[in-house]
């Protein structure tokens, strides 16, 4: 049966509990929304911790069903590859920075908007006029998992790029690069257009900005200072499978029965045994690339290797 790993896990459940909290406190007159968004920093209402709180937080069902499906969907697989560590360091780091890139598009817009009025308008000018609007500014809120959960399928896009993907509406299958690349368009085209939708398309591309870095820099330094063992747990866990088919063909082995099927005599045995673990050094020797390389440094040879060893 499925399991849905430890982080991804608790991460659902900390949004379906602010989430709930929200609609309840609402209901009281508290807009916690208001609290726990990401206010502009130049916004009265403006906090640090805000970074962090802003991504447990939805404006709607649809907002939160369609965010929480994609933490569900990437999320399992890349911590069962990554582990729990490395996936929380990414998901929260990719959420803050997407917060980030909101607030200096944010900061953008604010100078657009009052040079229009003040045209050569210098940045402590700006900064002040900011503290004089700060009231008015609380409205610029951001809140949503998005810019993580976005960073989470682009890091399931890198890892896995050859990989299908049955996307609504189309009949066909997408490989997961292209449907990553899909999203970046989107979402960049999105960004730039003049109609605003209510939707930070900036924190978006944000966070998959920051997840396509770290990305990139853990594929340069393999040997980060994360628990490399957690964080092959996917993969020790298929090895210790192969182990245990290992015994269980050796066990077979020693049964007469079994032996007789092969054609009974000893040099047949050790052949077979040897053959076995010949293969099982092979095994191994997939398994200890993909721990220090990642999946896609095998060759077509070793992933078919491992596939047909995988149904053995």
């Amino acid at each position: 049966m499925f399991r849905i790993p430890t982080i991804t896990k608790n991460l659902l459940i900390i949004n379906g509990i602010a989430f709930l909290a929200t609609l309840v406190l609402e209901m009281r007159g508290i807009d916690l929304a208001n609290i726990g968004g990401l206010h502009f920093f130049l916004a009265d209402n403006f906090h640090m911790y805000q970074f962090i709180s802003y991504l447990f937080l939805h404006g709607n069902f649809m907002h939160i069903l369609s965010n929480m499906f994609g933490l569900w969907m990437f999320g399992c697989v890349i911590e069962n590859v990554w582990g729990p560590k490395k996936f929380l360091f990414y998901y929260i780091t990719c959420g803050i920075g997407a917060g980030l890139i909101q607030e200096l598009a944010q900061f953008g817009q604010f100078y657009l908007t009052i040079a229009e009025q003040a045209p050569g308008i210098g940045l402590g000018e700006l900064i002040n006029v900011g503290h004089q609007l700060s009231h008015q500014l609380n409205s610029w809120t951001t809140i949503g998992a998005s810019g993580a959960v976005y960073a989470v399928i682009l890091a399931f896009g890198m890892t896995f790029p050859n990989e299908r993907l049955f996307i609504i509406p189309f009949p066909f299958p997408i490989k997961a690069k292209w449907f990553v690349v899909g999203y970046v368009a989107i979402e960049f085209f999105s960004a730039v257009g003049t109609s605003a939708d209510g939707v930070a398309h900036t924190a978006h591309l944000g966070g998959m900005l920051f997840g396509f870095l770290m990305i990139r820099y853990w594929n340069k330094h393999p040997n980060s200072s994360f628990d490399r063992s957690r964080g092959q747990q996917f993969f020790e866990n298929l090895k210790r499978s192969f182990d245990q088919r290992q015994h269980n063909s050796s066990s077979q082995s020693r049964n007469p029965n079994m032996h007789a099927e092969r054609g009974g005599s000893k040099d047949a045995d050790m052949e077979y045994n040897a053959r076995k673990r010949a293969n099982q050094a092979e095994i191994d020797a997939i398994l200890d690339k993909i721990r220090k390389s990642g999946y896609d440094s095998l060759t077509k040879e070793e992933k078919q290797k491992l596939f047909e060893a995988s149904k053995q």
